[in-house]
């Protein structure tokens, strides 16, 4: 046993090396094939110029021009040096007197050699600075990616925790009163524990259809399946099930009359407008009804859900969609925190290529996103 392991580690430890070694192969033979065929298109467009004109003195502008794509297209320096030399040799063996014969005695050809060499340098040095600058501006796009993805995973962690204790807290708390008192209890004391069970217990719920909208985007490329659908139909559809949920909250309605159909995933943009929606019933304290109402122009569709409550506090705005739970003196209901729902938002309209953000009115917020018409970037 100890053998076989022995023989399966030390596979798996040459295992990388013997990969690496094959990319390096599969690069030097694709080097090697752009060298050969622009050198080969090269000599098949110099014999065409030169039959047709009977001059060589601009063949060698071809095999420069060749040279300096074999310079971009290829990595390193060897291919561009080879390549000025298999030039310098063409000219010499097929466009020179005497023809399919080599003669280095010719006036000019140190100069027109080294003239090849120092431009197949130039280009080389610049084609792999270039192509070094590119792979580390990748490579710090990459980590910035990888970088707010963690801070975004972190911020939701923190978000959930604190968004699930307190309501599990209190169903546990109300659950414990009844079982344990329920001979002392009178039947509206009863009624309370229970409906704050059941509140509480919808509130989880409602997060865990959150989490589950998350999951619909794709790992690491923010990607959603869209489908055209009619903004009226999702928004009506996402205040019936709002609604349902919260059937004591008043909401006004207003979205243009002619159809408007855009890209989205429907479900996803309804749990947003449902997110906002409980956002405004739960922390605005409004007494009038909550407008919910779309904006169109040219290139975006934008919609708003305005409260007409205490407002943002300030010291909050910045950090509103990041997932972190308020901690701030605040009169709303400290029992269900805006971090993780509004982070979501945020997730999901990136994801749609649209954009979210919030403003303080006179009188309340207007919490609003904007998702672009078409597909087309």
């Amino acid at each position: 046993m100890l053998h076989l392991h022995s023989l399966f580690s030390s596979q798996n430890i040459h295992h990388p090396q013997s990969a690496k070694k094959t990319l390096q192969n599969t690069g030097v033979l694709q080097n090697a094939l752009i060298t050969l065929f622009l050198l080969i298109l090269a000599t098949a467009l110099s014999f065409i110029y030169f039959g047709i004109s009977q001059n060589s003195a601009n063949v060698a502008l071809l095999y420069i021009l060749a040279l300096v794509l074999i310079a971009h297209l290829t990595d390193g320096y060897f291919w561009g040096i080879f390549a000025s030399l298999a030039g310098v040799i063409g000219v010499n063996f097929f466009f020179t007197y005497p023809f399919f014969a080599f003669n280095f005695t010719l006036a000019g050809y140190p100069v027109t050699f080294i003239g090849m060499l120092a431009i197949s340098l130039i280009t080389s040095a610049a084609a792999t600075h270039m192509k070094q600058q590119m792979q580390i501006l990748a490579d710090n796009e990459r980590l910035l990616v990888e970088a707010e993805k963690e801070m975004m995973r972190a911020n939701l962690l923190r978000a959930i925790s604190h968004d699930l204790r307190t309501p599990l807290t209190s169903i546990i708390g109300a659950a414990t009163s009844y079982l344990g008192n329920e001979d002392f209890l009178n039947q509206q004391q009863k009624k309370e524990l229970v409906k704050q069970v059941y509140e509480d217990s919808n509130w989880l719920l409602n997060m865990v259809e959150n989490l589950l909208s998350v999951t619909r985007i794709q790992e690491g490329v923010a990607n959603v399946a869209k489908s055209n659908e009619s903004i009226e139909e999702v928004v009506s559809e996402a205040v019936i099930r709002f609604k349902k949920r919260i059937p004591d909250v008043r909401i006004r309605v207003q979205v243009p009359e002619e159809l408007i159909m855009i890209p989205m995933d429907p479900i996803l943009i309804e749990q947003v407008l449902i997110n906002l929606l409980e956002n405004a019933a739960h922390h605005s304290q409004s007494t009038e009804p909550i407008f919910c109402y779309v904006e169109e122009n040219e290139d975006m569709i934008t919609f708003h859900i305005r409260d007409y409550g205490i407002g943002i506090p300030p010291d909050r705005m910045e950090s509103l969609f990041d997932g972190t739970a308020y901690t701030g003196n605040s009169s709303s209901d400290s029992s269900r925190g805006m971090g993780i729902g509004l982070s979501i938002c945020k997730t999901i309209i990136t994801a749609h290529k649209g954009r979210i953000d919030v403003t303080n009115c006179d009188k309340g917020s207007d919490f609003y996103f904007s998702l672009p018409r078409s597909d087309e970037e």
